[in-house]
């Protein structure tokens, strides 16, 4: 299951230092353009998943859904987490890219 390695990867870029979580965080990280990509888990509310896919797509930043929040927040070594973004462009295209061939882009 590719998930794994999209989630392997979030947990490198966690460990670099080059992911932050929490909406306020990730929503900052966004508008202030450092966000490369942004990642939220699959059973948020539906306003979150609309609040961060109308901010995505204004700061042409990609969005994807992925697992849950539990999951999410174990591959950061945190408790749950709803969104995350990705701060360093390398680590972002290359979770982009396993995403992307899964087809999981909201």
């Amino acid at each position: 299951m590719k998930n794994n390695k999209a989630l392997s990867l979030i947990g490198l870029a966690t460990k670099a230092g080059k992911t932050v979580s929490g909406e306020f965080s990730t929503e900052k990280s966004i508008k202030t353009g450092k966000g490369y990509l942004a990642i939220v888990a699959g059973d948020s509310s539906d306003n979150t998943k609309k609040k961060f896919r109308n901010m995505c797509e204004f700061y042409e930043v990609p969005l994807y859904i992925l697992s849950d929040k539990e999951t999410l927040g174990h591959a950061m070594g945190k408790e749950f987490r709803a969104s995350l973004a990705v701060q360093d462009w390398n680590f972002a295209e290359a979770i982009r890219k396993v995403l992307q061939d899964e087809g999981k882009e909201l």
